[in-house]
């Protein structure tokens, strides 16, 4: 069986300069209407970086809907139509001063496809050159260095909860295992 839900009148609520929210109307599979409602945003990425020594830049900031601070991998949101591989070079240098000799997508996540249209892209990023971070002027982090050994135990454990943070760090380690990179910093 397919499973669809076709469109039918779509209202802006709210748009903001990173998000729009929507109300739709939606016609189901057995003919009832219903609705739905849905954050429009451009996506983004995240960036899991290993350095030549095996550490992991993280970036600790604080993220006002929890009014906590998080550990997360280095991250961005896309521009209107920008490629996410353009996105994820640019955000590891903004954040972390690294570019990277090597960046491999590691796939993509929904975060929250019951009411979110974004699309997150994660990458590993290999052969690092240091360089000097330049945040944005609203941009507020720490960076700190992690084995992913001990990353991977926080995930495990609870520490991390970012999505695209668990994601990036259990992925990583599944391609270095896969591809006999184990060894590679």
């Amino acid at each position: 069986m397919t499973f669809y839900e076709k469109p039918l009148k779509s209202d802006v609520i709210y748009e903001g300069r990173i998000l729009r929210v929507r109300r739709d109307t939606v016609e189901l599979q057995n003919g009832k209407t219903a609705f739905r409602e849905v954050v429009d945003h451009t996506g983004g990425v995240g960036i899991l970086a290993l350095t030549a020594g095996g550490a992991v830049p993280m970036v600790r900031q604080f993220r006002y809907p929890f009014m906590a601070e998080t550990l997360e991998i280095p991250a961005g949101k896309l521009e209107q139509g920008e490629d996410p591989l353009d996105c994820a070079v640019r955000e590891l240098n903004e954040e972390t001063g690294f570019t990277a000799g090597r960046m491999i997508s590691l796939g993509s996540l929904l975060p929250s496809p019951g009411y979110c249209a974004e699309t997150l892209y994660i990458y590993l990023a290999l052969e690092l050159t240091p360089g000097r971070a330049h945040l944005d002027e609203d941009e507020f982090l720490n960076v700190e260095y992690y084995p992913l050994e001990e990353l991977h135990k926080m995930c495990m454990s609870g520490q991390l909860v970012d999505a695209k943070t668990v994601l990036a760090v259990l992925k990583a380690e599944s391609f270095l295992r896969e591809n006999n990179l184990g060894e590679l910093k």
